[in-house]
């Protein structure tokens, strides 16, 4: 039985890697190739004072570890049985199609009689089969969630201090983001504050791939990708890590929806998963399978891989287990539009990832006044929607605090992202709900045109824009159907429809 697909819609779409509006692939990237075909394989932030004894250093115990208690079993999608259809859409390519699916790219090209697994074209049609798994997941925790996400239980950890103390090759090494050489405990930090992961994770898959955080002469061949992902347009340490911790997040949000059902490896093996796991277990598998193969694999993800290098670094890591990270009816505080009254500003994007790809749909998209199009400078005011301060200023982010104790990473904070550096709001600084933060400009990461990207997070953790604690400014209230940047703004029976560019439909004003 061949069914037809019309239509893919929901949270999962964050496996098809597409996001328009904010990012895009880095520079020098190069198409998906088939193996064998020719293809390659921060800002001051202010938080509380650090004691002396650094959180994070390892523990050691002479008495044995306690095993984690498996997570109740969870509902996963019943695997498909049918064969079905799909038209190729642009940008795609095989491997993305068959992480969609998650099926193997094999199997749709044996499956298709493709010749050529480099070349389809838009709008050809391909039959994707069931999934085949050829092995089961171990059931094995790795860490706690709140030890994938930037949260309250690494507020106070001292990266620079540790890395020191560790010294090995990072702490030596140096790499230039943005034209500015950046040390490497420094690039570790950022690419936590971005993408909201946990340093202490990223410092371990760091020293499990290449050992750079205890070795001063770690294996030449990570020199250039110490992650060991060899893709030619994710060279060096931030481009490494920025790929890890999209993926970390992908594998935490995408388990929280029950959205995972398989995990597709290097080699193409499917291994189905484990539905006893955690969240935070999860995005370190979500990682792991792009860097392993089936050989591999099973001793990556159990006592004796990743783990055993955390266990190393910092001890055992459900000692740092904060609980409940989201709280059972999690109410937003209130909060207003994010520009001046009497200016009309464009709802531009729905909900969508709060930083790359693969983090909670938690961010929507203002577009200031005027008739300009693309990257341009705007006087209009992005101001603060709630009242907190300002912890972070730098690389067009600005990050509030909005629970009074001056670290984002408990309670709630939002970001404010692509803010211009020319009468930007500075770190220290405490805005009332409609103080200046500054311009809506193109800077930070990646954007198509001037505009206003925000987000919330609650203990570091994303909260999506269209979920049960739904963004709500001014009265009005986010809502989302499932694809991405695509949703409305409703308050009472006034709705704004999400568009990308200027209309009498997604104009808005307070």
């Amino acid at each position: 039985m061949i069914l037809k697909e019309k239509k893919l819609i929901g949270f999962i779409l964050l496996l098809a890697f597409v996001l328009t509006g904010c990012y895009k692939p880095g520079p020098g990237a190069e198409p998906w190739k088939a193996p064998g075909t020719g293809g390659v394989g921060g800002g001051a932030i202010e938080t509380a004072p650090t004691s002396t004894l650094y959180l994070g250093e390892a523990q050691l115990t002479e008495n044995p570890l306690p095993t984690p208690t498996p997570n109740p079993t969870i509902v996963l999608p019943t695997p498909r049985v049918e064969t079905i259809s799909y038209s190729v859409q642009p940008g795609d390519n095989l491997k993305l199609i068959a992480q969609r699916f998650q099926v193997s790219w094999e199997q749709i090209v044996t499956l298709n009689n493709i010749i050529n697994p480099n070349l389809i074209e838009v709008g050809q049609v391909l039959l994707i089969p069931p999934p085949s798994f050829e092995a089961v997941a171990p059931s094995f925790k790795i860490i706690p969630d709140s030890e994938l996400v930037n949260s309250p239980s690494n507020a106070y950890f001292n990266v620079q201090a540790f890395v020191n103390e560790r010294n090995g090759f990072l702490a030596a090494y140096s790499e230039p983001i943005d034209g500015s050489p950046t040390m490497g405990a420094e690039i570790v930090e950022r690419v936590a504050l971005e993408y909201s992961v946990n340093p202490r994770l990223l410092l371990a898959l760091l020293e499990y791939q290449s050992n750079w955080v205890t070795k001063t002469n770690p294996a030449e061949e990570t020199r250039v990708y110490p992650l060991r992902y060899y893709e030619a347009w994710r060279e060096g340490l931030y481009n490494q890590l920025a790929w890890a911790a999209n993926l970390l997040n992908e594998g935490y949000y995408l388990w929280k929806l029950n959205a995972i059902t398989a995990w597709i490896l290097s080699d193409s093996s499917v291994i189905q998963v484990s539905p006893t796991i955690n969240p935070g277990t999860a995005g370190v598998l979500n990682v792991l399978r792009y860097l392993k193969t089936q050989d591999n694999w099973e001793g990556a993800v159990s006592e004796e891989g990743i783990y055993a290098t955390y266990l190393s670094l910092f001890g055992y890591p459900f000692i740092f287990t904060y609980e409940p990270m989201i709280p059972d009816g999690l109410d937003q505080p209130e909060m207003q539009l994010p520009f001046e009254k009497g200016d009309v500003w464009s709802f531009t994007g729905g909900p969508h990832g709060g930083w790359d790809t693969g983090s909670g749909w938690a961010a929507i998209d203002f577009a200031p006044p005027g008739e300009a199009l693309g990257c341009f400078p705007s006087e209009a005011w992005v101001v603060a929607s709630a009242p907190g301060k300002i912890v972070y200023s730098d690389h067009g982010a600005v990050i509030q605090d909005l629970d009074g104790d001056g670290v984002w990473q408990t309670g709630w904070s939002m970001l404010y992202m692509h803010i211009a550096n020319s009468e930007r709001v500075e770190v220290g600084e405490y805005l009332d709900a409609g103080d200046r933060i500054g311009h809506p400009s193109c800077e930070g990461g990646f954007s198509t045109g001037t505009h206003l990207h925000l987000a919330r997070r609650y203990n570091g953790e994303w909260i999506a824009a269209d979920s049960n604690t739904p963004m709500v400014l001014d009265g009005w209230i986010t809502a989302g159907y499932g694809v991405e940047y695509d949703g409305y703004l409703i308050r009472g029976d006034e709705t704004v429809e999400a568009w990308n560019g200027r209309s009498p439909l997604n104009a808005i004003q307070r």
